[in-house]
């Protein structure tokens, strides 16, 4: 697991191989990942958007943005967390992810970016 506090928002990730397929002549390999967002900071605020940089052992470089995250754009309060599961897929057998959400802080009325740590994803059997 890695982690990261931005702006006293913690975002947490874990990693887990899903699966793989032959995709147009492309080994493509599943990941899920778990992510884990703590407001440990006093204010109330908001996940409005994603913004997702996926990178393979390929050098193929893709980029995700979006409203909110699984459709919800959560509110946390001090000490609240959030929690979610989802999926993104390399082409080749490692990659990594990273980013950022924007959040909006109801004390202050203002936008601010929360770094996404970088994480890895590497197919189980790569290093053996």
């Amino acid at each position: 697991m890695v982690s990261k506090i931005t702006h006293g928002i913690k975002v947490s990730v874990k990693v887990q191989f899903a699966s793989k397929q032959l995709h147009l002549k492309n080994l493509v390999n599943f990941f899920n990942y778990e992510i884990t967002i703590d407001n440990e900071g006093n204010d109330k605020v908001q996940l409005l958007k994603r913004h997702w940089i996926i990178k393979d052992a390929l050098n193929g470089i893709e980029t995700v943005t979006g409203e909110g995250v699984i459709g919800q754009q959560p509110i946390l309060l001090c000490n609240e967390t959030f929690q979610y599961i989802s999926g993104a897929y390399i082409v080749g057998q490692i990659g990594s992810m990273q980013g950022y959400y924007t959040f909006f802080n109801f004390n202050t009325s203002k936008t601010f970016h929360v770094q996404i740590p970088l994480f890895n994803m590497s197919v189980p059997y790569i290093f053996n």
